[in-house]
């Protein structure tokens, strides 16, 4: 069975142009224009990822991810105006696994499609063990479910990802560059503020006191860690 994305979008021209690439590289579309249509069509049709307008009618991409990630970690990657920085932050914070900006190309299009599918099929992969422990904080790689104080903590399958890096690496510092790279793909490897969001969400949901956290510490001028205990 193919791979079923949910191409949502008030702009016609976007939404022809994106269901035309996208079907020609083999993927089964389905479409929304607006919000409301999108969470709807993600309880009835189980896409394998959502591409999510912002500026539409109804409700909004924003409400639409936030409602989507109240039940589902659907890889959603969001589809914003030029130089919108504020709406790509926003997004990433919702939990949304990528954006990509307007006016994009095709190539562009399905480079983020299939880095983002890549990520989602991938999560569990190169983990024996069963499940880890940190602190208060368990991974359980076999459903691929997090929990911390034994209720289950809710990730996108970026978030999850990311949080497998530092999990497999254990006490190593891991460069910003490293994460990207490992995380999101080389492309990204530039791509700062996907990684600065990422990790500030992450702690948010994981961590008893954010801003001083004990899973994901932070190695001034050098990267990322998860400390030994």
């Amino acid at each position: 069975m193919g791979v079923n994305i949910l191409v949502v979008d008030d702009e016609p021209r976007y939404l022809r142009l994106m269901e035309a690439n996208l079907v020609t590289e083999g993927f089964i579309v389905t479409k929304a224009t607006n919000g409301q249509e999108a969470v709807d069509q993600v309880v009835d049709r189980h896409p394998d990822l959502v591409l999510l307008d912002v500026m539409m009618p109804v409700l909004d991409g924003f409400g639409a991810l936030e409602r989507i990630r109240e039940f589902s970690n659907v890889p959603i990657i969001i589809v914003t105006a030029r130089g919108s920085e504020n709406d790509r932050v926003r997004g990433l914070d919702l939990g949304a696994d990528d954006y990509i900006v307007k006016p994009f190309s095709a190539t562009e299009l399905l480079a983020r499609v299939r880095a983002v599918l890549r990520r989602a099929q991938n999560i569990s992969s190169g983990y024996q063990q069963a499940s880890f422990m940190h602190g208060n904080l368990r991974i359980d790689f076999a459903r691929a479910e997090v929990s911390k104080d034994d209720r289950v903590v809710f990730l996108s399958a970026t978030e999850y990802r990311l949080l497998l890096q530092f999990a497999h690496n254990l006490g190593s510092v891991l460069t910003s560059e490293q994460l990207l790279t490992d995380v999101w793909g080389p492309e990204y490897r530039d791509d700062k503020e996907i990684l600065w969001v990422s990790i500030s969400r992450l702690r948010q949901k994981l961590e008893n006191d954010p801003k001083n956290p004990q899973h994901i510490v932070t190695r001034s001028g050098l990267g990322y860690t998860m400390p030994p205990q």
